[in-house]
């Protein structure tokens, strides 16, 4: 377990799913980069950012190409790396469609 603004972080209780999808983001400040959702779920999402301009806690407005902005909180930040919590669950089916359209497999050939 490890602690990031405060607060307790436990293992996930929805799995992301990897994805590639386009994003633009703004934080209330003003501040905005581009980069890429590199996965994806119900709760929360990773963001593959062009700069490393984002702090934990703060709040976000993504705008996924093609999709309905979306808004969260930074939990952690690890180089170019965010993860953000939304602030309200994405409906599973949502997150289905966006795996089929821009999901991809993670098997590896031996």
């Amino acid at each position: 377990m490890m602690h990031v603004m405060n607060r307790a972080i436990f293992k996930r209780r929805v799995m992301r799913r990897p994805v590639a999808i386009a994003v633009q983001c703004r934080t209330h400040s003003r501040r905005r980069d581009r980069g890429e959702i590199s996965d994806i779920s119900s709760e929360g999402c990773c963001l593959r950012l062009n700069r490393s301009c984002f702090r934990v806690s703060s709040r976000l407005m993504l705008r996924p190409d093609g999709l309905e902005p979306m808004t969260g909180v930074v939990r952690w930040v690890k180089g170019n790396l965010a993860g953000v919590e939304f602030d309200r669950t994405a409906y599973g089916r949502v997150v289905d469609h966006l795996v089929a359209r821009c999901g991809y497999s993670e098997r590896l050939s031996a």
